[in-house]
This record gives structure tokens, C-alpha cells and sequence, in this order.
């Protein structure tokens, strides 16, 4: 494995970084999905924190924030679910539901799996995608690790105490690398405490294949900056299989890779007058293979 002597970060509009490496062939650059580039009017959404939130005119929001004191948008992320699968959506929606305006208290731990687990047919979830090593599969719930992921990001950019957070083993294509949570529930959870000296409460809403979610508070969050370094590149595979239904030399990309890396992540907290850097862990991915088909 391969060093990476020294990394640099392009901070963008929506504050999601792409993360550029130097070795000794030069500048190169993991591939985190051309969803965090910043796109041109009139282009598809990215992932990244938001501003604005699409239930901002909903009464049952506006008497939840009064009834509780938390009227102080902290942060808000929005995660986009590129080319969902079948259950995917419906999974996400649902949890979102389950979410929606959970009162934290202060020192409390927020349990994804214990607030909206288990995943179960009977509390009306479907089969969803799942990792499974490096395969990817279906089981029921799948999905709901962007639900997982969100919260990793917004929690993170309301300076929040992380109890709890794994990554994917593969990484995923809707938040950067070392951005990323899953959950399986009994097995893996993401926690995290309200340390913020004052109630708390979460929002959250699926729009099509758009998951926003957002934590109110009673004082606004400091400002908070990802930064990352990669450590290790590894190259996405490609496993080729014959279709009988392509012509010769026809070739078609069914699942689209991903590298695989190793990422070292922390946090810039600024203040008034003030700095804080807190580590957030390594997050260790093995490749995506590509699944191509050929013609005969």
C-alpha cells in the first residue's frame, strides 16, 4: 500500500470537500460521485448542508419548535439518494416519519436503532440495498444507513458528541468518504449525546429521493469544517460477465465502482475568537467493483 505524502482540500459552495492527493506520479483525486460538485443552474441537486428546508411552512413544525423551545435552525444537511432502488426510498421516507420532531434533552444519547428500530416488515419497512462485504444486496430496511449518514453530518456540524459511528465497508455515493454511517440493528448503531447544555429536536423529511434532515436548538452551532486526509487509494476492480442480449463488443456498466481508501477525518470548529480541531477516527473502505456486462 501506497503512502499519500500530502493532501490538499477544495472547500465548495455547499461546504463539501473533494479531496485531492499528491504522490509521486502527481496530483490525483478520489472519486467521491459527481454529486458533490457544485452544479450550474438548472442541474441536479448535491449532497451538503442547507439552509433551506422544505417544511419550513408546516404548522406541525411551527407548534413542535414553539412547544419546545428550540427555535434555532443549528444545521441542516440534505443527502441525495442517487438512482435509488426499489424499498430504498419508501425505507428512507419512513424513517424520516419516525424521526421527525424527537425532543433530545440535555446529556441524553440519541440511538438511531433504539429511536426508529427494528427494522421489521411489521413497522412497515421493505426490502431495501444493503452491504454485505463487498457485495451488494438486499434485506429488509435497507436504505435506512442514509438515514444514518445524515444524521453523522448534522450532528458533526452542530459540534455534537459522537458515541457511536461506523463506516460502510464499501464506500457509499451520496456523502464524501469518512462522512458516512451505517447501522444494523443489534449489531451496529449510530449515537451520539446532546451536549449542548439545552433541548434539542430533529427534523426530518424524504422529498422523492432527497433526505433533509435538521437539528433546532435554543443557540445557533459554531462553524464547522470537514477535513480529511487519504491515506490509501485502493482501485475499484471490474467484474465482467457475458449478456446474450448485447451485440459483440457491446459492453454495459451495471453497477458503477467506487475506490476504495483509507481517510483520516477531523473537524475545524471555529468560535468568535477561537479554534478546536476535533478527530473524527479513520474510515477504512474496501473497492466497489464495477459490474460490467459484455456481449457474446
Amino acid at each position: 500500500m501506497k503512502m499519500i505524502k500530502f493532501f490538499k482540500i477544495i472547500m465548495l459552495a455547499a461546504t463539501t470537500a473533494i479531496i485531492l492527493s499528491v504522490n509521486n506520479a502527481g496530483i490525483s483525486a478520489i472519486r467521491l460521485d459527481d454529486d458533490i460538485s457544485v452544479p450550474a443552474e438548472g442541474e441536479r441537486l448535491i449532497s451538503g448542508p442547507v439552509r433551506d428546508v422544505p417544511w419550513e411552512q408546516d404548522e406541525t413544525f411551527f407548534k413542535a419548535k414553539m412547544r419546545n423551545d428550540t427555535n434555532v435552525l443549528m444545521a441542516a444537511y440534505r443527502t441525495v439518494l442517487k438512482d435509488p432502488l426499489p424499498g430504498e426510498e419508501d425505507n428512507v421516507h419512513l424513517a424520516a416519519k419516525m424521526l421527525r420532531g424527537l425532543l433530545i434533552r440535555q446529556g441524553q444519547i440519541f440511538s438511531q436503532n433504539g429511536s426508529i428500530g427494528p427494522y421489521t416488515i411489521e413497522r412497515g419497512f421493505q426490502k431495501g440495498p444493503t452491504y454485505m462485504g463487498t457485495k451488494l444486496t438486499t434485506t429488509i430496511g435497507g436504505g435506512v444507513c442514509k438515514i444514518a449518514s445524515t444524521l453523522y453530518n448534522v450532528t458533526a456540524l452542530c459540534d455534537l458528541e459522537i458515541v457511536e459511528r461506523y463506516n460502510h465497508t464499501m464506500p457509499v455515493p451520496y456523502v464524501p468518504y469518512g462522512q458516512d454511517a451505517t447501522v444494523a440493528y443489534g449489531a451496529r448503531d449510530f449515537r451520539f449525546r446532546n451536549n449542548t447544555g439545552t433541548p434539542i429536536m430533529i427534523w426530518a423529511e424524504g422529498v422523492d429521493n432527497i433526505l433533509y434532515i435538521a437539528i433546532f436548538g435554543r443557540f445557533p452551532a459554531p462553524d464547522v469544517q470537514w477535513r480529511h486526509e487519504t491515506l490509501v487509494v485502493r482501485k475499484a476492480p471490474r467484474e465482467v460477465s457475458k449478456n446474450p442480449n448485447l451485440k459483440s463488443g457491446e459492453e454495459k456498466v451495471v453497477l458503477e465502482g467506487m475506490d476504495g481508501a483509507v481517510v483520516k477525518s477531523w473537524l475545524y470548529v471555529k468560535g468568535p475568537d477561537w479554534t478546536r480541531v476535533r478527530y473524527m477516527g479513520v474510515s477504512d473502505y474496501k473497492p466497489m467493483p464495477y459490474s460490467i456486462e459484455i456481449g457474446n
